[in-house]
C-alpha cells in the first residue's frame, strides 16, 4: 500500500473519506480534548506551527513523528507546562487556558512525560500519591497513602516496596512508578509520552493491557511511542507531526500500514535496509570471558564469552540483573567470586579507569543523561573526556585543539547533528546525545563495548541508523555485549541471545533472525518453561581468523 499524500493543513474531526473516528451509540463521539492550530516558538525554532489534535473518550490516539517533530512540546502545551503562542485549546468544547500543570491535573488531565519526574529521596508511595496526598486533621494519612499507592501498583501487577526510596530503583522501575502516579488521579484524559521506553516485553504487554482497560472505561488516551508495533497493537486513531505541523490528523490507524506511517513521518518512502553477512569465527579466542562470576548484587555462576566482531545479546525482564552485570564489568560493583578474562588473561577491574585504560572496555549506559553525559558541557569535552589522560600536557593542561579534532572526527563518523563543537550536549536531540555517549568510548579506541538500551526514546529512522552503526562497529572488529529490552532490536542485531533470569544465565538462543521462533524461545527461557525446540544456529559463512575486590562508584 502506498501511503496517502500527507497533508500540510490540518482538517476537522472528519478526515478524508468522511472518517469520523470512534463513535458512540447515537453517533460520532465528540472530542473531550481539542487542540487547534497550536503554535509554540523558541529562539530560532518553531517547535509547533499549526499542530492539531483531538482526543475522544474511549479511544487510544497515537501521536507520532520523528525526534524534534514537536510531540513532547505539544504535550507540554496541552498540560500547561508551556504557554502557546497561538491556536486554541478546549476541554469538552469549552476553551481552556492552563497556567500550570496543576491546572491540567485539576481538570482531569494526567501525563507521563518522557523525562523522569519523580523525587528520588521520596518513597514509592509518596511519589505515586504526590498529586493528591491524603490527609487527616492536617497531617499526612500514611495508611490511606499506602492503600492508594498499592491500588495503583496492583493495576500494573507490580510488586514494589512502598517504602523503598525511588532513587534506589532501576530505570524501568522508576518508569512504572511514574505510570502508577498518573493512574492515581483517575483522570479522564491520560497522556503517555514514551511510557515503555525502559520496559521489557512483559511489562510492555502489561501496560498495553491497562491502556485497553482504561479505554474501555471511557478514558481518552494519547500514546506517543517510537515502537510502531505497540501503536498498531493498541491505538484506534493516529496523528503525525512533522516539523511542528500535523501532516496527518485523527485518521483511523487501520487504514495504514507500518511503511505508510513511516513514510508520512519522514516525508518520503522509507525502506528498511538489510544487513550484509558479517563473518564471526565461532572458534576464535574470546575477547571477554566470564567464568562462574558472582557479584555483591547477587549474580551467581554467570558464564559467557564475546568474540571479536561478535554481538552477544543480554535479554531479560526488569530485575534480571543485566545492567548490574555490566556495571560489575566496569568496576562499579564488587565481584565476589569467579573470573573475568580479557583477551585470555585473568583481570581484576576496580574502577572505570582501569576498565578503559588497561583493558579497552567501554560502556554506553542505559541512563545517558545522568550517567553517560555532561549535559551542561560542550560536545568537545564530552567526546574527549575518555582520552584526557593521553592528551594531557604538563600541569594537567588539556589542549583545546586536540578536543576539537576528536569532536570533528567523531561528529562526522557518527553523523552527529550539532551546530558547532561548542554546543552544549543538553541541547541536542535524544538520538544525537546517544551518539555522543557512544563517541567518547570510540575515541578511546575501545575493543570491547557494552551498550545498554541503545535506542531508548529514539525515532524510527534514527533507530535504523543506530542499528547500522552498531553493526558496522562489530564488522570493524569490536566485541559488543548488547543489552536491550526491545526484542525486535535484539533479533535484528545479536548473533546469539543470552537470557538472564534472577541474576543468572537461564540459557542461550542462537539467533536465526526469524522473530517468531527466536522470541518464543526467549520467552520460554524467561519463564523457565524449557529449552526444547530452540532455533538452530546458522552455519558461519567464511569466518575470518581473528577473589573479590572493591569498585569505584564513578562512571566517566
Amino acid at each position: 500500500m502506498t501511503h496517502p499524500a500527507a497533508r500540510t493543513e490540518p482538517t476537522g474531526p472528519a478526515g478524508p473519506g468522511g472518517s469520523t473516528g470512534p463513535t458512540g451509540p447515537t453517533g460520532p463521539t465528540e472530542p473531550i480534548l481539542s487542540a487547534d492550530r497550536l503554535a509554540k516558538y523558541f529562539p530560532g525554532v518553531r517547535a509547533l506551527d499549526g499542530a492539531t489534535l483531538r482526543l475522544r473518550p474511549g479511544s487510544v490516539h497515537a501521536l507520532l513523528g520523528e525526534n524534534g517533530a514537536g510531540k513532547s512540546t505539544l504535550i507540554k502545551v496541552v498540560t500547561g507546562l508551556y504557554q502557546p503562542d497561538g491556536g486554541r485549546l478546549a476541554l469538552d468544547g469549552t476553551p481552556i487556558d492552563f497556567h500550570s500543570p496543576h491546572d491540567a491535573v485539576r481538570a482531569g488531565i494526567s501525563v507521563v512525560h518522557q523525562e523522569r519526574n519523580v523525587i528520588p529521596e521520596f518513597s514509592v508511595a509518596e511519589n505515586i500519591t504526590l498529586r493528591r496526598i491524603p490527609s487527616r486533621r492536617g497531617l499526612v494519612d500514611r495508611d490511606r497513602m499506602r492503600a492508594q499507592a498499592r491500588r495503583c501498583l496492583d493495576l500494573l501487577d507490580l510488586d514494589l516496596d512502598l517504602d523503598a526510596r525511588v532513587g534506589s530503583l532501576s530505570t524501568a522501575q522508576v518508569q512504572l512508578v511514574e505510570i502508577a502516579k498518573a493512574l492515581s488521579t483517575d483522570s479522564k484524559v491520560l497522556l503517555l509520552d514514551e511510557p515503555t521506553s525502559a520496559l521489557t516485553l512483559r511489562e510492555t504487554d502489561r501496560l498495553l493491557d491497562i491502556v485497553r482497560r482504561l479505554r474501555d472505561q471511557g478514558t481518552a488516551v494519547l500514546l506517543v511511542s517510537h515502537k510502531l508495533e505497540e501503536v498498531f497493537a493498541v491505538c484506534d486513531t493516529v496523528t503525525v507531526l512533522r516539523d511542528g505541523v500535523s501532516v496527518l490528523e485523527g485518521e483511523p490507524i487501520a487504514a495504514y500500514s507500518r511503511d505508510d506511517i513511516v513514510g508520512v513521518m519522514v516525508g518520503r518512502a522509507h525502506t528498511a535496509r538489510e544487513f550484509a553477512p558479517r563473518a564471526v569465527d565461532p572458534h576464535g579466542p574470546p575477547m571477554l570471558e566470564l567464568d562462574a562470576l558472582s557479584t555483591a548484587s547477587g549474580h551467581r555462576d554467570v558464564s559467557l564469552d564475546v568474540r571479536r566482531g561478535e554481538i552477544v545479546g543480554l535479554y531479560g525482564l526488569v530485575g534480571a540483573g543485566r545492567t548490574e552485570l555490566a556495571k560489575a564489568l566496569m568496576g562499579l560493583d564488587r565481584v565476589v567470586g569467579g573470573t573475568i578474562r580479557v583477551r585470555g588473561e585473568d583481570v581484576r577491574i576496580r574502577n572505570v579507569g582501569q576498565a578503559l585504560n588497561r583493558h579497552r572496555i567501554g560502556y554506553v549506559p542505559e541512563n545517558r543523561k545522568e550517567e553517560g553525559l555532561f549535559l551542561d558541557q560542550p560536545l568537545t569535552m564530552n567526546i574527549a573526556v575518555t582520552v584526557w589522560s593521553r592528551i594531557r600536557r604538563a600541569l594537567g593542561y588539556i589542549p583545546a585543539h586536540r578536543e576539537r579534532e576528536l569532536a570533528a572526527e567523531y561528529t562526522e563518523r557518527l553523523g552527529i547533528r550539532v551546530s558547532g563543537p561548542s554546543q552544549l550536549v543538553g541541547q541536542l536531540s535524544g538520538g544525537n546525545q546517544q551518539k555522543v555517549s557512544l563517541a567518547k568510548w570510540l575515541a578511546a579506541q575501545t575493543e570491547i563495548l557494552i551498550i545498554d538500551e541503545p535506542t531508548v526514546g529514539i525515532d524510527v529512522r534514527t533507530k535504523a541508523a543506530f542499528h547500522q552503526l552498531i553493526w558496522h562497529l562489530a564488522a570493524d572488529g569490536l566485541a559488543i555485549l548488547l543489552i536491550t529490552s526491545d526484542l525486535p532490536e535484539m533479533v535484528t542485531l545479536a548473533d546469539r541471545v543470552l537470557v538472564m533470569r534472577d541474576y543468572r544465565i537461564a540459557g542461550e538462543v542462537p539467533n536465526t533472525h526469524d522473530y517468531a521462533s527466536v522470541s518464543q524461545a526467549v520467552i520460554r527461557l524467561i519463564h523457565g518453561t524449557g529449552t526444547e525446540d530452540l532455533p538452530t544456529a546458522p552455519e558461519p559463512s567464511n569466518p575470518e581468523p581473528t577473589g573479590g575486590f572493591e569498585p569505584s562508584n564513578k562512571l566517566l
